[in-house]
């Protein structure tokens, strides 16, 4: 018998996969990593995440749970009962509107309820308008879908980040699913104000558009309340309106990869079941955790908002002296400083050359879009004593 000829062997599996997936190319901070792992001593600030450990209380509970045999499926899709529950409560306190149990899911991180949210409304030919700069991955996870992400960029005036809504809204057709923006913003600490959000939800109405708003940072905001303006403050239940949320900025507890989305309670199924597709729901030790961190810790959002104004002061009080720092208006949210260095329109190289020169890590601003290719990000929820040596390095060594 002849023997059985083989198919031949693609020569590049990539070229099989998705186009999407072909085309996926998101820029980080790899080459300045390696180059600071190379020079030692190098303070990062280029993460998007404070250096607290997550407090005893929390980790408690999560032992707990896994101590208690809390290692089997949770049944509900929309997340452990005890955890929607109190996500009622809290966001009914925090917006002053009822916002039902069955309107919230837990999600595997704060990413994922973004992705989630994504695949609710968005598919290939259609088009998503977000707010830039802004954090690489929602441009990402908009390309990763199948849809075209369509930027429109804040304007600088008078020194301050401001969204120009007709700007905005001219870039909508028909073939617009959502318009999408984080508030307070990574990385300017922009905040959606209330009229913002009054004129956003008056267009959805009209144009049958989705808001997605992006609260991660809602907490940690500057001005009293303490709590930024929210969607959910102004949306009717059946609102086109989504929420994307995260206990990983104000609660410390970025590893722990917990999160929650807000959404129409008509829709709560269709998630419930794109849940069970994706990950068959979040980890119940991890959801006991998140619990205790949104029952028992106010103190702990206060502690995190209070060392991320206190690194804003800092870095203004110390890069304001030297004129090769270009500083926008304080920023009202979230944990990082946004600014230019006049004369350097790459911000990769100044990245490069910050880090040579001062064994400090940044961000570049080209990662959160063309509009801000001259700026840097500084993540100052950090220790303060580093934090002010950093700046000092940075300082000194850019005189």
């Amino acid at each position: 018998m002849a023997p059985l000829l083989r198919n031949a062997l693609p020569e590049d599996a990539l070229r099989h996969a998705r186009p999407q997936i072909q085309d996926l190319s998101t820029e980080n901070i790899a080459e300045l990593a390696v180059r600071a792992r190379e020079l030692g001593g190098v303070i990062p600030l280029w993460y998007g995440e404070g250096d607290l450990t997550t407090p005893e209380f929390v980790r408690d509970a999560a032992k707990a749970a896994f101590d208690e045999g809390m290692t089997f499926y949770i049944p509900d899709m929309r997340g452990y009962p005890p955890l929607t529950a109190a996500l009622s409560e809290y966001q009914t306190r925090l917006h002053g509107r009822a916002i039902a149990p069955e309107r919230s899911t837990v999600t595997p991180s704060g990413m994922q309820a973004l992705l989630m949210a994504m695949e609710l409304v968005a598919d290939v030919g259609t088009n998503i308008v977000y707010v830039e700069p802004q954090w690489p991955n929602i441009r990402n996870v908009i390309h990763l879908v199948g849809a075209e992400p369509r930027p429109v960029a804040l304007d600088l005036v008078d020194n301050d980040f401001r969204l120009d809504l007709d700007k905005l809204f001219a870039r909508c057709d028909a073939r617009t699913r959502a318009i999408l923006f984080s508030t307070p913003a990574n990385p300017t600490g922009w905040v959606c104000s209330r009229e913002e959000f009054e004129a956003l939800l008056e267009f959805s109405r009209k144009r049958g558009i989705w808001i997605i708003s992006d609260e991660v940072y809602n907490r940690l905001y500057f001005r009293e309340p303490f709590v930024a303006p929210s969607i959910l403050s102004l949306a009717e239940p059946e609102d086109l309106a989504l929420s994307v949320n995260s206990f990983s900025k104000g609660w410390a507890m970025t590893g722990w990869r917990v999160g929650w989305l807000t959404h129409p309670a008509s829709v709560a199924p269709q998630i419930a079941q794109m849940t069970q597709l994706m990950n068959s729901g979040t980890a119940g030790p991890v959801q006991a955790g998140a619990l205790a961190a949104l029952t028992k810790g106010e103190g702990l959002v206060t502690t995190m908002r209070e060392r991320c104004r206190a690194g804003i002061d800092l870095a203004y009080g110390i890069l304001s002296k030297n004129p090769t720092f270009q500083l926008p208006e304080k920023p009202r949210g979230g944990m990082y400083v946004f600014f230019s260095l006049p004369g350097t329109p790459n911000s990769r190289e100044a990245c490069m050359k910050i880090l040579e020169s001062s064994r400090v890590g940044l961000a570049p601003g080209s990662m959160f879009g063309q509009s801000s290719t001259s700026f840097v990000r500084m993540c100052v929820c950090r220790d303060p004593v580093q934090l002010e040596a950093a700046l000092e390095r940075m300082a000194h060594a850019l005189k």
